[in-house]
């Protein structure tokens, strides 16, 4: 049983408890992308498993014309096990997405799994004309050169400021230097992309920096955040016609995720605090 204020973050650990979640935030024009909590297994059985749930998943998804879509870890689905393996699942994953018309998110995990994870995407998003996105992370001194490959490519970039914690001589580690960063970079996306921009962030100060590329460049973007993070905000964007998507994370390893979300920032322990409060 996930206790009250991790319900806060995590949406149930069932595939429908989540469609529910989806299905309400529907009602307020926000778009949810469901993840199957899970990482680093270092057995490939497990691996398959999840990747079974995914395409489950999708079906489920496809049934109940929900506006919906998906995000998956590599080490997921077998990264750790080999890059063969994460291949393999991923390709069956998108495909039976793919068939549906669903959307699918490959996640960015530890900087060493970068090259794998762009590769993949970029054979993916070639296949279904655009139908896989991918994320990018403004910390890795890489990605300016990373952000010149994928301009060119069909699907869609998420641009996050980085939750992990690369060495320093590959990695920006000063906060206020990778915020710099980010908006450099989405200014960068803004005037190469002709469109698949998905700012993912919480920061007001970048959400407006993005309107206002958008209103310079005319290029469209979308919105991603947390679920339980900043949800008041995430409703008003989608009010005042932004695109916005919902990160809803769901399954029975609740615990470490939402230990991990409080733990690696602190504004995060803060709107823990505020959702218990309220």
């Amino acid at each position: 049983m996930i206790p009250p204020i991790a319900r806060n973050f995590v949406a149930g650990t069932t595939g429908p408890r989540a469609l529910d979640h989806v299905a309400d935030l529907n009602e307020d024009d926000v778009g949810g992308i469901l993840n199957l909590l899970g990482e680093h297994y270092s057995k490939r059985p497990p691996a398959d498993e999840d990747a079974d749930e995914y395409v489950s998943l999708v079906d489920a998804i496809a049934e109940s014309d929900l506006d919906c879509c998906i995000s998956v870890k590599p080490s997921q689905i077998g990264l750790d096990v080999g890059d063969e393996v994460f291949v393999e699942n991923l390709e069956r994953i998108v495909t039976a997405a793919d068939e549906h018309g669903i959307f699918t998110w490959v996640d960015m995990e530890d900087h060493d799994t970068t090259d794998v994870t762009l590769d993949a995407f970029e054979k993916l998003t070639l296949e279904t004309d655009g139908n896989v996105g991918v994320c990018v992370q403004a910390n890795l001194k890489r990605t300016p050169e990373d952000l010149e490959r994928l301009a060119d490519l069909p699907g869609k970039v998420r641009l996050v400021k980085g939750a992990y914690a690369p060495p320093k001589s590959i990695a920006y580690r000063d906060r206020a230097r990778v915020t710099e960063i980010y908006k450099d970079l989405l200014e960068e996306m803004f005037q190469t992309f002709d469109d698949g921009i998905a700012v993912g962030s919480h920061d007001p100060a970048m959400i407006a920096h993005a309107k206002q590329l958008h209103d310079e460049y005319g290029t469209d973007f979308e919105v991603q955040m947390l679920m339980g993070v900043r949800e008041d905000a995430q409703r008003d964007l989608a009010r005042d016609g932004y695109r916005t998507w919902q990160y809803v994370p769901y399954g029975d390893k609740w615990f470490s995720y939402f230990y991990r979300r409080v733990r690696e920032r602190k504004e995060n322990a803060l709107f823990a605090i505020r959702a218990v409060l309220s």
